[in-house]
């Protein structure tokens, strides 16, 4: 038995001064980090919090979001991290289907009220959660007088807690992920699922016990940045530097200021952070401390690898996985790079190629032929939470579906040839058409939508609605696109609105989504 928490704590008994935390002035060291969480972990007692329990997160990269996050796993109860972006009838929907008992919830900012859309959805939801507030400066009241802040909580909590002990199977986190069908669904990850990608992230990247730093601009409440940094960073004692909202500029700044050796992000943030790289005194700098480079959510442009190998002199690892995947389940290797492809199965993992359309699962031996990718190991979750049916559909025998087609060459390198059928990845975030097409039909003046992803320069897609009105609406797809703007997170609504009179279908009625661009 053990808690996932294990990765701060056992920093913070063996190397207790060393900085955990750097967020603009602000310095934690590792017991002061574990200390707080304790202090979380002290007040969710009180609010009769215990094993089992979900209790819902929705935080930037702020240092209350490991505090918080490592409070809730010390009590044994499953964290479920929200994405900030969320809008109030999104909040509602995850804390409902989560059953979640608590929200723990950051104030934004006038441009992005992270705190107000929270506290909306938690009002609005079948069961109200208890909801507290996060201030950016923890002297600040609330912003409403009815919730109370996380420092007002806090005073007078003992720092030290002896943790609740879980079985390895036992349920971590819970992370939502649409799939290509339906509404989001929870996939529940265990201790031993997010314990075992972390340690299995040292052996990938040579981790250095307590040497490296590592730049944070992937959001920590999506699974990408929660594992490659912040679990894998804290078991070895690294230092984390939080960048609460990804800027090349200030990103490339930062990682000068701190030498930061290792920076994990998406396609399109390493193709900000190159742009950003002006001239050769700056590529020098970098060059001389940054020893680890590595991308997932989405392909890695060959151009991006070329140019930071010849500007910065690293290879980027690309790697490959999803949620369901804690994530990581292939990655390239700096020692045998591939351009263009995810590199071989991680540690403990395997991965295979069959035939979609066998009932059976057949698996495809043979080199170069496409088919969907399947996994099985430590990282495979335990299945979507109180969904049997979803879970029985893509885990059979320990295999997981994923979705996704791709290839084996004679090597054994592993290729994605194409994403989930329908999903679009706007920014390394995933968006799921259905979802945004089920919304949009909510609008009294829409009849149908369909949402397609297209080409974008910076973002690798961008998302596009293709929307037939009711008969007499009078509503423009500018006025679509701003109300979409306010119902969905702005990753997700269409930045590009068009209205037809028609759609291309099937015989069948199907919308031929090949057709729209």
């Amino acid at each position: 038995m053990y808690n996932l928490s294990v990765v701060l704590e056992d920093s913070a008994r063996t190397d207790p001064d060393r900085t955990a935390l750097v967020a603009g002035g602000t310095r934690l060291s590792y017991a002061e980090v574990d200390a707080a969480a304790n202090q979380v972990a002290n007040l969710l007692v009180t609010y009769g919090v215990g094993p089992g329990d979900r209790v819902a997160l929705s935080c930037p990269n702020l240092p209350q979001f490991p505090i918080v996050y490592f409070g809730i796993l010390k009590v044994g109860a499953v964290v479920v991290p929200l994405n900030v972006l969320n809008k109030s009838r999104e909040v509602a929907y995850y804390l409902d289907d989560s059953s979640a008992v608590a929200l723990f919830c950051f104030e934004g900012t006038e441009e992005l009220p992270i705190g107000r859309y929270g506290l909306e959805g938690a009002r609005a939801a079948a069961a109200p959660p208890r909801v507290v507030m996060m201030t950016a400066d923890p002297s600040a009241a609330s912003p409403d007088p009815e919730v109370p802040t996380l420092a007002e909580v806090l005073e007078g909590m003992e720092e030290t807690f002896s943790t609740v002990q879980r079985r390895e199977t036992d349920t971590a986190v819970v992370l939502y992920t649409s799939g290509t069908t339906g509404q989001p669904k929870g996939a529940e990850l265990s201790h031993s699922n997010q314990l075992m990608n972390a340690l299995t992230c040292h052996r990938l990247f040579g981790s250095r016990p307590g040497e490296d730093t590592h730049l944070v601009a992937l959001p920590l409440f999506h699974t990408f940045g929660a594992t490659v940094d912040m679990n894998a960073g804290f078991s070895m004692g690294a230092t984390l530097v939080l960048l609460p909202r990804f800027d090349a500029e200030q990103a490339l700044a930062l990682l000068l200021e701190h030498r930061a050796t290792v920076f994990a992000g998406v396609p399109t943030m390493w193709w900000g952070l190159l742009h950003a790289v002006e001239d050769d005194a700056a590529a020098g700098a970098l060059a001389e401390t940054l020893r680890l480079g590595v991308s997932g959510g989405a392909p890695l442009p060959v151009e991006i690898l070329t140019a930071a190998r010849e500007r910065l002199g690293i290879s980027i690892m690309e790697g490959y996985g999803l949620s369901e995947t804690s994530p990581v389940a292939c990655f390239s290797r700096a020692d045998r790079p591939r351009p263009g492809s995810i590199g071989f199965p991680v540690w403990g993992v395997e991965v295979g190629i069959i035939d979609p359309g066998d009932p059976d699962w057949a698996p495809i031996e043979e080199a170069d032929v496409v088919g969907e990718i399947v996994v099985r190991g430590h990282n495979v979750m335990t299945g979507y939470l109180d969904r049997p049916g979803a879970t029985a559909a893509v885990i059979r025998d320990g295999w997981f579906r994923t979705g996704d087609l791709g290839r084996r060459d004679a090597e054994g390198f592993y290729f994605v040839v194409d994403r989930s059928k329908d999903m679009i990845v706007r920014g390394g975030y995933n968006v799921y058409p259905r979802e945004v097409e089920e919304v949009l039909i909510t609008h009294p003046d829409v009849s149908l939508a369909a949402v397609v992803g297209v080409p974008h320069e910076a973002l690798g897609e961008e998302v596009k609605a293709f929307v037939i009105l009711e008969q007499g609406a009078a509503l423009t797809a500018e006025g679509l696109r701003d109300w979409a703007k306010e119902q969905m997170a702005s990753y997700k609504y269409p930045r590009e609105v068009v209205l037809l009179d028609s759609l291309p279908m099937t015989a069948t009625g199907k919308i031929l989504k090949r057709e729209l661009s």
